[in-house]
């Protein structure tokens, strides 16, 4: 079977950074092969500016169309798409755009995500997200019937300023994510 990750960053949240570091790492151990969508080059001063986010997203949606023009999605057998944030929106747009059947790791959707998010996926969430409201993550969820993970206290980053208990939900985390990554290996071998 042929796999296949992206990752989609967010504003300032590259793909080093923990979840997106620690989600990759666990899905190339399950034998995905991995391409980055390493969009940038943002206005400055997103967060709380609605006309500034839209900019970004679609800088980023652009820059997508650009990094992703020559992937052949359907000569892959499973495509699961990693995001942060914004890139939340930015890969639930371009999965719409092309028609790609995607599994989906949502770390964090700000509100405007969930009009793009269409198809199946997880998302986490903080309590202390200045981002986006907690409620407005929860109402997402259920309306997509999408499974929320949240963890108290958190913020966009998923942390909580405590590195002993940042470190303690990273691991909890990175083991949700991996259960899902797995999923797929999982029904492929009770196929065989």
């Amino acid at each position: 079977m042929k796999k296949l990750a992206v990752i989609f960053p967010g504003v300032g949240y590259h793909t080093d950074k923990p979840l997106l570091y620690y989600s990759k790492k666990l899905a190339r151990q399950n034998g995905y092969e991995i391409t980055e969508v390493p969009y940038g080059q943002f206005p400055k001063g997103v967060k709380g500016s609605k006309e500034k986010m839209e900019q970004a997203f679609f800088s980023a949606v652009e820059q997508a169309e650009e990094i992703l023009k020559d992937v052949d999605f359907s000569s892959w057998d499973d495509v699961l798409f990693i995001s942060k944030s914004v890139g939340t929106a930015v890969s639930s747009a371009y999965a719409g755009k092309h028609g790609i059947r995607t599994r989906n790791i949502y770390y964090t959707p700000v509100e405007a995500s969930f009009q793009f998010m269409t198809q199946q996926g997880i998302v986490f969430t903080g309590t202390n997200d200045s981002w986006v409201s907690h409620d407005a993550v929860k109402a997402g969820c259920e309306k997509g019937g999408f499974p929320m993970y949240v963890t108290e206290g958190a913020d966009h980053s998923m942390e909580t300023g405590d590195v002993e208990k940042d470190l303690e939900n990273l691991r909890e985390i990175m083991k949700i994510t991996k259960a899902y990554i797995e999923e797929n290996t999982k029904e492929e071998s009770d196929e065989l």
